[in-house]
């Protein structure tokens, strides 16, 4: 990946290799970063010959720290503001956007509010609502983070920020006012297509976020659900993600 100068606190990475072709933007989850992508990003870039662009959002990764202060219901709307901004600063038109949980969120709220420059969706274990399940899954992930090594684990990644963005996530989701959280609004405005990949044993969501979903967009969506996987596909199936990623690229 070559690396790009931060952008507004952001550290970007931008694997070109393939001129005129579309990019593919990675958006990572609610504890992850660059860094955790491995190499798939550069794998599925390669089997469709695209682009590809890797970002760690505010508070993650090698960006720099998130705004101080309690986080608002509304912060995957406000980087979904900072995606099309980045984009804007790139000169970006052909976009497909491949999220990951917070990140599959924020891809579907960037192509509801700002549909020209994207070309198609994938998103991965989103979230268009919150369920009990997913609260449970974070309150497990609450216990983990005072009882295993999760805390050493994380800060291989993100460092001194580590604490921050884990109580953001964890404090953000368990909030009572966060608890009619939801952006199925913005689903009737995303014309482009859109695969949505779901772990049938997912520890965060049920099949309902995929078929709420589908049942909202606008334009051709289709879904690929993977029996006895959880909340991570791209890392627990990669080779199932990763087809199915390429042939829904490829079809574009």
């Amino acid at each position: 990946m070559d690396d790009l100068s931060l952008f507004n606190g952001l550290s970007v990475h931008h694997y070109k290799k393939y001129p005129g072709r579309p990019v593919i933007v990675f958006l990572h989850d609610s504890l992850g970063c660059t860094a955790l992508w491995r190499d798939f990003p550069q794998q599925l870039a390669d089997a469709t010959q695209c682009n590809a662009l890797i970002y760690d959002r505010l508070g993650y990764g090698l960006s720099a720290p998130m705004p101080a202060g309690e986080r608002p219901v509304s912060y995957m709307e406000t980087e979904a503001d900072v995606l099309y901004a980045l984009l804007t600063h790139l000169e970006m038109d052909q976009v497909v956007l491949f999220g990951h949980s917070d990140g599959g969120s924020i891809a579907l709220i960037t192509a509801g509010k700002y549909p020209e420059p994207i070309k198609a969706v994938i998103c991965e274990a989103a979230h268009i609502f919150v369920e009990e399940i997913t609260l449970k899954g974070i309150r497990d992930a609450m216990h983990a983070y005072q009882t295993t090594t999760l805390p050493h684990r994380l800060q291989k990644y993100h460092g001194d920020k580590t604490d921050t963005l884990f109580r953001a996530w964890t404090e953000t989701w368990t909030r009572s006012d966060f608890r009619d959280w939801n952006i199925e609004h913005f689903l009737p405005a995303i014309t482009c297509p859109l695969l949505f990949i779901q772990g049938e044993a997912d520890e965060y969501g049920t099949l309902a976020q995929v078929e709420r979903t589908l049942s909202q967009v606008s334009g051709k969506a289709v879904q690929c659900i993977i029996p006895d996987i959880g909340h991570t596909p791209h890392k627990e199936a990669p080779a199932l993600t990763l087809g199915a990623a390429k042939t829904f690229i490829k079809k574009l």
